[in-house]
């Protein structure tokens, strides 16, 4: 049997506004969530706690000016109970690579990842001795599974696909991240000090250039 067979994470990454993030985090209130920092003392956070690392996080980032201290870290195990047994999540900041003039920026756009590993270590023994295989994470974790499913469609419906464009070296070019992104979230990003120092520009459904107060204003016409 492939002991690869079902390895690897679900994933989901998105940059939402805090206000959008909280809406997402009441999702795990009937959930007996925990959410544990990744040190060494495995610290536990409340909700509120959880809130306030994700809304420093953004803010570093939207921000017009950028700050010195370094920008903050957003990590966290997260535990749920489901399916009789402990199982949850991973979350953590990532950086969005993006080229500048013929090569990577210095810096990096900010994500969220979530995610969920799609197979379920299962102990067995063979002839030489015992070994490990993955089963299908929702054969064993369905409850998991679907409420996993549930924090991906919530986050889904309020946000698209990120479509941002960059300069290359004698033109822009368009950028399609992995990531998505909510409106109100582009509209906080295109004013930060990252999209000015690079002159990033946000792109409109057609493929056009337009700046974020123009696409606010189109969306509001629809």
């Amino acid at each position: 049997m492939d002991r690869l067979k079902n390895s690897g994470f679900y994933k989901l990454r998105f940059f939402i506004r805090p206000e959008e993030f909280e809406s997402v985090l009441k999702l795990f209130e009937h959930k007996q969530a925990q959410f544990y920092l990744t040190n060494y003392a495995q610290t536990e956070h409340d909700q509120n706690q959880v809130y306030e690392a994700y809304q420093s996080f953004y803010h570093y980032f939207t921000a017009e000016e950028k700050r010195n201290d370094g920008h903050p870290f957003f990590v966290y195990s997260i535990s749920v109970a489901s399916d009789n047994k402990g199982s949850g999540f991973f979350a953590r900041n990532e950086g969005v690579h993006f080229p500048y003039y013929g090569q990577w920026a210095e810096d990096e756009l900010p994500c969220i990842l979530l995610s969920f590993p799609k197979g379920f270590q299962m102990d067995l023994e063979d002839e030489n001795g015992k070994y490990y295989i993955y089963e299908d994470i929702r054969d064993h974790k369905p409850l998991t599974y679907k409420f996993f499913d549930e924090i991906k469609d919530s986050i889904n419906k309020m946000t698209k696909p990120l479509r941002f464009s960059t300069h290359d070296a004698d033109a822009m070019k368009e950028q399609k991240p992995s990531v998505r992104i909510s409106h109100d979230a582009i509209h906080d990003l295109s004013k930060s000090w990252i999209f000015s120092k690079y002159g990033l520009v946000i792109n409109g459904k057609k493929g056009g250039l337009m700046d974020a107060e123009n696409m606010e204003k189109k969306n509001s016409d629809q």
